[in-house]
């Protein structure tokens, strides 16, 4: 897959409306930094939004490239419901393509599984705190539509940037999925971390 650039991603967005906010996160697996993702959210008219989301991950083991990660994602939303996504992973080397957008019968994937969701579809959008009252989430990676938990497990200090703050923590529990999530007091994504079914530590904190 061809690597979309960063300053490509905010001239698209700057294209297609204004932007409202970005999140730019440095990623680590167990402490050690393996590359960022990156969210631009755009205001789109009548109400919409758009998202690109790209993320980059390169996990060396000695000389060797033992794990490569490349996912861009773009999706719109018509309030806190997806509206289409259309997104791109390639994980060494397999790639998966998830399309689906919102029709008469209700959220309707193209791929990689044709199927009807809901009509008012979530998918895991950190960026929205919305998500959290959410029952079950669409997975933008694979297009697995998931039956999920949320709790609140109250406050915690972070650091962000250096500095400790005061942040909302909050557990995202799927098949095969466990994620902290932190958000600040007016709900501001600003960070995550998580478990992967092998036990690494994926760690995302804000550039």
């Amino acid at each position: 897959m061809k690597r979309t650039s960063y300053l490509g991603l905010i001239l698209f967005a700057m294209a297609t409306g204004v932007v409202a906010k970005e999140w730019r996160f440095d990623v680590y697996l167990d402490a050690k930094p393996i590359g960022e993702h990156r969210y631009i959210l755009t205001e789109i008219a009548d109400g919409q939004r758009e998202l690109l989301s790209q993320a980059n991950f390169n996990v060396k083991f000695l000389f060797f490239n033992a794990y490569e990660y490349e996912h861009t994602a773009r999706e719109r939303w018509e309030g806190d419901c997806l509206k289409a996504i259309e997104s791109h992973t390639e994980e060494n080397g397999e790639v998966t393509v998830v399309q689906g957008r919102l029709e008469e019968a209700g959220f309707t994937l193209r791929s990689p599984i044709p199927r009807v969701l809901d009509d008012c579809v979530v998918g895991f959008a950190y960026w929205n705190p919305k998500m959290l009252s959410r029952p079950r989430l669409l997975n933008p990676q694979t297009g697995e539509w998931l039956d999920s938990r949320i709790r609140r497990l109250g406050k915690d200090r972070i650091e962000l940037r250096g500095q400790p703050v005061e942040a909302d923590h909050y557990k995202l529990e799927a098949p095969k999925i466990d994620i902290d999530l932190w958000y600040s007091a007016d709900q501001d994504w600003l960070e995550l971390k998580s478990i992967t079914p092998e036990g690494y530590v994926v760690h995302y904190k804000l550039h």
